[in-house]
């Protein structure tokens, strides 16, 4: 089985998305030890235009875009930041949402493409979303990123050649135009086995239900092929 998920790595709803899919997958695993469930992660821009910045500059926080960006006061935005801190603590991740900083995604998606294609997307979507949510990193900084793409066992040429280039630019405009063929206006997005889709950071059980669905019409298919 095969699980697409759309996700942007500033978007702290994938994050808690992710986590309630990989405990939906430990019991699936249990149940169905003979099944291979492959998951690939798609790139999805939230702010396509938002720019790229580095460590030295000072950025947008998150309290800012979002009192921006949907017209809400300082202090509702701050409170909206809270209630997600303590969701994460609840999943134990964590959000240092003073610190973080809303910068252009594009090249953290690059970075993971190339991730993928070396084993290690796993490893390099998780240091993209610590680096932004709870180190106060800004994932446009090449420096930044060069550290996450080594840190997670990516070759140091690799990452250097692609953050110097644009390898992988046509991969990450190719998944944002399927998302939108798709209807897709918001992330996480889960495609289960090309049959079934899921938005939003469903609860755990809706995910192993979803699992199950997939597996069912799969075998529904292939028997009707027979």
């Amino acid at each position: 089985m095969r699980i697409d998920v759309w996700s942007d790595v500033i978007c702290p709803f994938c994050w808690i998305g992710k986590r309630h899919l990989e405990a939906a997958l430990e019991s699936f695993r249990v149940e169905h030890p003979d099944t291979e469930v492959e998951v690939a992660w798609r790139a999805y821009e939230l702010d396509p235009s938002a720019p790229r910045v580095t460590g030295d500059e000072p950025g947008e926080t998150s309290v800012e875009m979002l009192a921006r960006k949907y017209g809400m006061s300082r202090a509702e935005a701050e409170a909206g930041q809270k209630q997600m801190a303590a969701r994460f603590r609840e999943l134990g991740l964590e959000f240092d949402w003073r610190s973080a900083r809303v910068s252009s995604t594009f090249d953290a998606h690059r970075l993971a493409a190339l991730a993928a294609e070396h084993g290690r997307a796993d490893e390099v979507d998780e240091g993209l979303r610590r680096a932004h949510f709870s180190e106060g990193q800004v994932i446009s900084d090449p420096a930044v990123l060069r550290r996450i793409g080594v840190d997670a066992g990516l070759p140091s040429d690799s990452v250097d050649r692609v953050l110097a280039g644009d390898d992988f630019s046509d991969q990450v405009r190719r998944d944002v135009e399927t998302a939108r063929g798709l209807g897709v206006r918001g992330v996480p997005f889960f495609v289960f086995d090309g049959r079934l889709a899921v938005s939003g950071a469903q609860p755990v059980e809706v995910f192993v239900q979803a699992l199950e669905q997939a597996l069912e019409s799969g075998a529904e298919a292939t028997s009707d092929a027979g």
